[in-house]
């Protein structure tokens, strides 16, 4: 399979710039046979009453920071964080990388200094020293590049995450979250509809781009996932009842999928890291229907949402978006997608299985 299978054509003019307003974006519903839209403030309606709705609580953190110029430096040096190894310790992507060195200190403010611990291909590794609080008075939330900003915006801190996020660790939000007002859940909870919360801290390697001419060849980073024993067993429950389990965005897909194989059928209660690439041909195990975004062309997670719709139904449902004028990516419009038959891949007509890439751990 290739990389320019996922492919597509999008006027600049679709790139969501400004946060929706939550709970009134547009929804495009879609089955393998039909195209509807819809608001999201209907999503309530179109679940049903034996449902499991998953979210992902993860807190983005404002991941950007800026230490001031060493030496003749003009700039400020600025310091991604994309994977915490421990509370002051973090690995970094770092410009200008070729401007430190291990042993190197840099100074981020009066009372928060960084020392340089590692430096590999790609990455710095850093150890904070000092008040940690400085990272959030200071640090910058890491919009993805798309999203023009000539300064930032101290209103990107809330606009940017889920009402419901509570477990900060992530670089970047769970997008299809965002369309969630509280009024919403509750409304889904007055219904009778279960809701679940799990957390993955969305790292770089979600949007990492695909550089290899054909998918399997792309490798995933890792990222950190936790299931509460609660939850748990409330996903077991809905396992044993066959009860249909509803995943918000992306990132809760691959949480869910992630843990039903590290438990061989079953969700254990844990921490647990995962790899898993998801692309046409892959068994889904826990899932059975998707609220997402529309997502870049060549991702991962639009190899991801085709994999669970359909190549040729996504490539449809992409179009109908474009002709409709939907915005696009993290701040614009979203989808709610029903699974291809599982009888079937989306590949070749074969039994779903075959072409699955799965590295979780």
């Amino acid at each position: 399979m290739l990389r320019t299978d996922f492919s597509y054509d999008l006027p600049e003019d679709l790139i969501a710039q400004e946060p929706r307003e939550r709970g009134r974006s547009r929804m495009l519903v879609v089955t393998p046979n039909s195209l509807e839209h819809d608001s999201f403030a209907n999503f309530p309606s179109r679940l049903g009453d034996r449902d499991v709705l998953v979210i992902n609580d993860t807190r983005v953190i404002p991941a950007r920071l800026f230490a001031r110029p060493k030496g003749a430096m003009k700039n400020p040096i600025e310091f991604l964080l994309t994977r915490e190894r421990d509370p002051v310790t973090w690995e970094t992507w770092c410009r200008p990388a070729k401007r430190v060195k291990p042993g190197d200190r840099v100074t981020i403010s009066d009372s928060l200094s960084a020392e340089v611990l590692e430096k590999q291909e790609g990455t710095v590794v850093i150890r904070f020293i000092g008040d940690m609080h400085e990272i959030e008075r200071l640090g910058i939330p890491p919009l993805p590049p798309y999203i023009a900003r000539e300064q930032p915006r101290e209103s990107d801190k809330e606009s940017y995450q889920t009402v419901y996020a509570t477990a900060r660790g992530a670089i970047a939000a769970p997008t299809a979250g965002l369309h969630f007002t509280q009024e919403i859940l509750d409304e889904i909870v007055r219904r009778g509809i279960e809701v679940v919360r799990v957390t993955l801290h969305v790292g770089i390697g979600t949007f990492k781009p695909v550089k290899a001419d054909r998918v399997e060849e792309h490798r995933m980073d890792t990222e950190r996932y936790d299931i509460t024993a609660d939850a748990a067993d409330r996903l077991n429950a809905a396992l044993a009842e066959k009860r249909p389990i509803v995943a918000v965005g992306t990132t809760s897909v691959r949480t869910l999928e992630s843990a039903i194989r590290a438990g061989n059928g079953r969700f254990v209660a844990g921490h647990g890291e995962t790899s898993i690439f998801i692309t046409p041909g892959f068994e889904f195990r826990a899932v059975d229907r998707l609220l997402t975004n529309f997502h870049l062309p060549e991702s991962t997670l639009l190899m991801l949402v085709s994999a669970f719709a359909g190549m040729e139904t996504i490539r449809q449902a992409y179009a109908e978006a474009i002709r409709n004028r939907y915005l696009f990516y993290s701040y614009g419009d979203c989808m709610f997608l029903s699974p291809l038959p599982q009888a079937l891949s989306p590949v070749s007509g074969e039994r779903a299985g075959e072409g699955a890439i799965e590295r979780s751990k």
